[in-house]
């Protein structure tokens, strides 16, 4: 089965601003905009990894993730231990985009490094904040930054979203692979497959044209 997701693509770039360079105009102000909001806010960004991270980290960022979880219906899988864990046999692996208003953390998405990758995989923030732009900043620009900064070539922000395509991230063809027991149900789902891959298709050509990028850049 054939799948959507939002990846950004690093085209050697050397800074933030050579990237948007590579924008359309009226894309390149938006980002722009969109990050001032974050200073005039008095917030502070910072990319923390390995000894970095520390327990007060682990311990908000956990607050954080249960807080997207109750607004979202979902269930919290994850445990407090599990962040403090992931973190202390990880290592460097991981990067932890955090927001300060003054002392306090209010925000937090969290990232791993793989190969020559960035996954982006969870965000959060204070149940009583609210600071227009930061889920941006937060999950895509400084992920953006953070890829540069590594010469990783690529930050993979997963599924859904197409507010992420605005912001540089383009869609591209993910695959999955599934073995169904009632045979059945192959012939079904194999018809379903062929039309679901070509909608897909399609809508990814569609995403790529409209792009947010300059001509000749894909």
């Amino acid at each position: 089965r054939i799948g959507m997701q939002y990846h950004w693509r690093n085209r050697n770039y050397k800074n933030f601003d050579e990237f948007l360079m590579d924008m359309k105009q009226n894309k390149r102000k938006n980002i722009r905009q969109e990050r001032k909001k974050i200073s005039a806010q008095n917030l502070t960004m910072k990319r923390l990894r390995g000894h970095e991270i520390k327990a007060k980290h682990w311990d908000s960022f956990y607050r954080f993730y249960k807080n997207t979880t109750d607004n979202k219906w979902g269930s919290p899988y994850l445990t407090r231990d599990f962040f403090h864990d992931m973190g202390s046999k990880m290592k460097d692996q991981v990067l932890l985009v955090v927001a300060e208003d003054g002392d306090e953390l209010v925000a937090g998405a969290l990232n791993l490094i793989g190969g020559d990758s960035l996954f982006g995989r969870l965000w959060g923030c204070h149940p009583r904040a609210y600071y227009p732009s930061l889920h941006f900043e937060a999950c895509y620009y400084q992920a953006i930054e953070a890829a540069i900064e590594l010469s990783l070539s690529a930050v993979e922000a997963g599924a859904q979203g197409e507010h992420k395509i605005q912001r540089g991230y383009l869609p591209v063809t993910t695959y999955s692979c599934h073995y169904l027991l009632h045979e059945n149900f192959r012939k079904p789902i194999e018809n379903f497959l062929v039309r679901e891959s070509t909608q897909v298709n399609l809508v990814m050509k569609l995403l790529h044209e409209s792009g947010p990028f300059k001509d000749g850049i894909r």
